[in-house]
Parts: C-alpha cells; structure tokens; sequence
C-alpha cells in the first residue's frame, strides 16, 4: 500500500482496507504508517459511504487527519439513484471531526486541480 501511495501518478487511494460489512474483513495494514505515508505525499485517502463499505470508518479518518492526510468522500454510486449515499460518508467525516479543508472534493475546483498536477509524474 505505501509503495502506491508514493507512485507519482497517484492522487486517492480508495478502498484502503478492503472491508466488506459482514462478508469480508478488513485488510491487515499498519495504519500508521500508511497514514503517514499518504500525508507525506499528499495522497488523499477515500471514505467509501457505500453502507456495506463506510471505510474509511469515523476512528480512521480522525486518525488520518490528526496526522495531516487528506481525505475524498465517495458515494461508490454504481448508478444516479445512490448518490444520495453520500450522506453515509458525510455523517463518517461529521464524527470524525474532518473539516472541508481536509476534503479534496469539498475544494474549489482550481485548487483540486492545482493539488491534483502537483502529483503528476
């Protein structure tokens, strides 16, 4: 995992543990340092709202976040009716005392894209 978070070319890293709610358990990994890694590099690190996903969960993102990660909520919307799953992911960020200011799709667009070309390799 912190071999791809320090890829130039990548910007959010998605579905960090792997959790499905009730079929599959997360991924062992040492938050840690992937926490560290990511903020290191300015990698964004994704809140999946999708209800049988929520990973990040709420202890994860405020613990990504106190260490200066930067974090992207995600409907995982596989079609327009579920984009109302964002509010799982927001309620997760809520909890966790994120701020827009830790959200790279709470930003305005030219600073996504600046932060976005900063990673380009």
């Amino acid at each position: 995992m912190i071999a791809a978070i320090r890829h130039p070319h990548v910007d959010i890293i998605g579905h960090l543990t792997g959790r499905m709610i009730g079929t599959r358990d997360p991924a062992d990994l040492d938050l840690e340092a992937v926490f560290q890694a990511a903020a290191e590099q300015g990698v964004a690190l994704e809140i999946n709202a999708h209800p049988e996903r929520l990973d990040l969960n709420e202890a994860h993102a405020r613990r990504a976040t106190e260490v200066g990660c930067l974090l992207a909520i995600n409907t995982d919307a596989h079609r327009p009716e579920h984009f109302w799953l964002r509010e799982y992911g927001l309620g997760i960020a809520r909890r966790a005392w994120v701020t827009p200011a830790n959200v790279v799709n709470a930003w305005p667009a030219e600073q996504v894209l600046r932060w976005a070309k900063g990673h380009a390799g």
